[in-house]
Protein backbone atom coordinates (compact mmCIF):
# COMPACT_ATOMS: atom_id res chain seq x y z
CA UNK A 1 0.00 0.00 0.00
CA UNK A 2 2.63 2.76 1.31
CA UNK A 3 5.32 3.04 -0.85
CA UNK A 4 9.08 3.63 0.50
CA UNK A 5 9.54 7.36 1.20
CA UNK A 6 12.23 8.38 -0.61
CA UNK A 7 14.08 11.45 -0.69
CA UNK A 8 13.40 13.25 -3.88
CA UNK A 9 14.75 16.77 -5.66
CA UNK A 10 12.38 17.21 -8.34
CA UNK A 11 13.03 19.46 -11.18
CA UNK A 12 10.72 20.17 -14.08
CA UNK A 13 8.86 17.63 -15.44
CA UNK A 14 7.64 15.49 -12.83
CA UNK A 15 7.35 17.82 -10.24
CA UNK A 16 4.58 19.31 -9.25
CA UNK A 17 4.57 22.72 -8.37
CA UNK A 18 5.24 22.31 -4.71
CA UNK A 19 8.29 20.40 -5.48
CA UNK A 20 9.45 22.62 -7.64
CA UNK A 21 9.13 25.43 -5.58
CA UNK A 22 10.54 23.35 -2.84
CA UNK A 23 13.57 22.42 -4.70
CA UNK A 24 13.63 26.40 -6.01
CA UNK A 25 14.02 27.28 -2.45
CA UNK A 26 16.88 24.45 -2.15
CA UNK A 27 14.49 23.54 0.90
CA UNK A 28 14.85 20.20 1.80
CA UNK A 29 11.93 18.07 1.34
CA UNK A 30 11.10 14.14 1.14
CA UNK A 31 8.25 13.08 -0.70
CA UNK A 32 5.61 10.30 0.64
CA UNK A 33 3.30 8.78 -2.31
CA UNK A 34 0.60 6.34 -1.40
CA UNK A 35 -2.26 4.80 -3.29
CA UNK A 36 -5.09 7.29 -2.87
CA UNK A 37 -8.34 5.20 -2.73
CA UNK A 38 -11.54 7.38 -3.44
CA UNK A 39 -13.94 6.05 -1.67
CA UNK A 40 -11.92 7.51 1.60
CA UNK A 41 -14.18 10.22 3.01
CA UNK A 42 -10.69 11.60 4.67
CA UNK A 43 -7.72 12.39 2.24
CA UNK A 44 -5.69 13.67 5.34
CA UNK A 45 -6.37 10.48 7.44
CA UNK A 46 -5.67 7.99 4.94
CA UNK A 47 -2.80 10.27 4.18
CA UNK A 48 -1.13 9.52 7.57
CA UNK A 49 -2.74 5.48 7.84
CA UNK A 50 -0.78 5.30 4.55
CA UNK A 51 2.25 6.66 5.39
CA UNK A 52 2.47 5.44 8.64
CA UNK A 53 3.30 8.67 10.57
CA UNK A 54 0.97 10.63 13.69
CA UNK A 55 -2.26 12.40 12.27
CA UNK A 56 -0.98 15.28 14.76
CA UNK A 57 2.10 15.87 12.30
CA UNK A 58 -0.39 15.22 8.58
CA UNK A 59 -1.69 18.66 7.79
CA UNK A 60 -4.52 19.67 6.02
CA UNK A 61 -4.68 22.62 3.52
CA UNK A 62 -8.00 24.18 3.18
CA UNK A 63 -9.77 27.67 1.34
CA UNK A 64 -11.70 29.63 3.62
CA UNK A 65 -13.26 33.07 2.42
CA UNK A 66 -12.56 35.66 5.36
CA UNK A 67 -14.37 38.62 4.36
CA UNK A 68 -14.76 38.36 0.92
CA UNK A 69 -10.61 37.46 0.66
CA UNK A 70 -9.82 33.82 -0.12
CA UNK A 71 -7.54 32.37 2.79
CA UNK A 72 -5.32 29.36 3.34
CA UNK A 73 -5.30 27.23 6.78
CA UNK A 74 -3.46 24.36 7.62
CA UNK A 75 -4.59 22.39 9.82
CA UNK A 76 -3.42 18.75 11.68
CA UNK A 77 -5.87 16.37 10.00
CA UNK A 78 -6.63 14.83 12.96
CA UNK A 79 -8.87 17.91 14.00
CA UNK A 80 -11.04 20.37 11.89
CA UNK A 81 -10.26 24.66 10.99
CA UNK A 82 -11.74 27.14 14.00
CA UNK A 83 -13.44 29.27 11.17
CA UNK A 84 -13.64 31.83 13.94
CA UNK A 85 -10.25 31.60 14.77
CA UNK A 86 -9.15 31.95 11.37
CA UNK A 87 -11.02 35.24 10.86
CA UNK A 88 -9.25 36.25 14.01
CA UNK A 89 -5.78 35.28 12.71
CA UNK A 90 -6.31 37.51 9.67
CA UNK A 91 -8.02 40.73 11.16
CA UNK A 92 -10.96 39.56 9.92
CA UNK A 93 -14.45 39.32 11.10
CA UNK A 94 -15.95 36.51 9.53
CA UNK A 95 -14.62 33.23 7.88
CA UNK A 96 -16.76 30.34 6.12
CA UNK A 97 -15.46 27.35 4.06
CA UNK A 98 -14.91 28.84 0.24
CA UNK A 99 -16.31 27.37 -2.70
CA UNK A 100 -14.59 24.57 -3.50
CA UNK A 101 -14.39 25.33 -7.53
CA UNK A 102 -13.27 28.81 -6.84
CA UNK A 103 -10.70 27.04 -4.39
CA UNK A 104 -9.34 24.67 -7.63
CA UNK A 105 -9.07 27.60 -9.53
CA UNK A 106 -7.49 30.04 -7.60
CA UNK A 107 -4.82 27.63 -6.38
CA UNK A 108 -4.54 25.44 -9.61
CA UNK A 109 -4.85 22.05 -7.78
CA UNK A 110 -7.94 19.76 -7.09
CA UNK A 111 -9.40 19.15 -3.46
CA UNK A 112 -7.72 16.92 -1.83
CA UNK A 113 -4.80 17.85 -3.12
CA UNK A 114 -4.15 21.61 -2.41
CA UNK A 115 -1.06 22.26 -1.64
CA UNK A 116 -0.05 25.53 0.88
CA UNK A 117 3.44 25.88 -1.72
CA UNK A 118 3.39 26.27 -5.58
CA UNK A 119 -0.26 27.62 -5.63
CA UNK A 120 -1.53 29.60 -9.04
CA UNK A 121 -2.29 32.27 -6.94
CA UNK A 122 -0.26 33.20 -3.48
CA UNK A 123 -2.81 33.34 -0.70
CA UNK A 124 -2.53 35.00 2.71
CA UNK A 125 -1.98 31.43 4.88
CA UNK A 126 -2.08 30.69 8.59
CA UNK A 127 -0.70 27.17 9.98
CA UNK A 128 -1.78 26.24 13.37
CA UNK A 129 0.15 26.67 15.99
CA UNK A 130 0.77 23.58 16.92
CA UNK A 131 2.96 22.78 13.82
CA UNK A 132 6.26 23.84 15.63
CA UNK A 133 6.14 20.84 18.50
CA UNK A 134 7.09 18.76 15.31
CA UNK A 135 10.53 18.51 13.81
CA UNK A 136 8.80 17.40 10.64
CA UNK A 137 5.02 18.20 8.98
CA UNK A 138 3.45 16.60 6.10
CA UNK A 139 1.03 18.29 3.45
CA UNK A 140 -0.34 17.62 0.42
CA UNK A 141 2.70 18.14 -2.34
CA UNK A 142 -0.04 18.65 -5.09
CA UNK A 143 -1.99 15.51 -6.19
CA UNK A 144 -3.86 13.24 -4.34
CA UNK A 145 -1.36 10.33 -2.56
CA UNK A 146 1.66 12.63 -2.61
CA UNK A 147 3.14 14.31 0.57
CA UNK A 148 6.01 16.35 1.06
CA UNK A 149 7.25 16.51 4.28
CA UNK A 150 9.42 19.38 5.71
CA UNK A 151 9.86 21.44 8.76
CA UNK A 152 7.26 23.89 10.04
CA UNK A 153 9.84 26.77 9.95
CA UNK A 154 10.65 26.17 5.94
CA UNK A 155 6.84 26.13 5.59
CA UNK A 156 6.59 29.16 7.21
CA UNK A 157 9.05 31.17 5.13
CA UNK A 158 7.98 29.59 2.02
CA UNK A 159 4.40 30.66 2.74
CA UNK A 160 4.84 33.93 4.26
CA UNK A 161 2.31 32.24 7.33
CA UNK A 162 1.04 33.33 10.49
CA UNK A 163 0.98 31.11 13.49
CA UNK A 164 -2.47 30.44 15.07
CA UNK A 165 -3.62 28.81 16.76
CA UNK A 166 -6.76 28.27 14.36
CA UNK A 167 -7.15 24.23 14.53
CA UNK A 168 -9.48 22.46 16.98
CA UNK A 169 -9.43 18.16 18.01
Amino acid sequence: MAKKAKKQQEKGAGGTPATVALTAAGVPYTVHSYDHDPSRPSYGEEAAEAMGVSPDRVFKTLVADVDGALTVAVVPVAGSLDLKALAAAVGGKRAAMADPALAERTTGYVRGGISPLGQRKRLPTVLDDSAPAHATICVSAGRRGLEVELSPGDLVGLTNATLAPIGRA
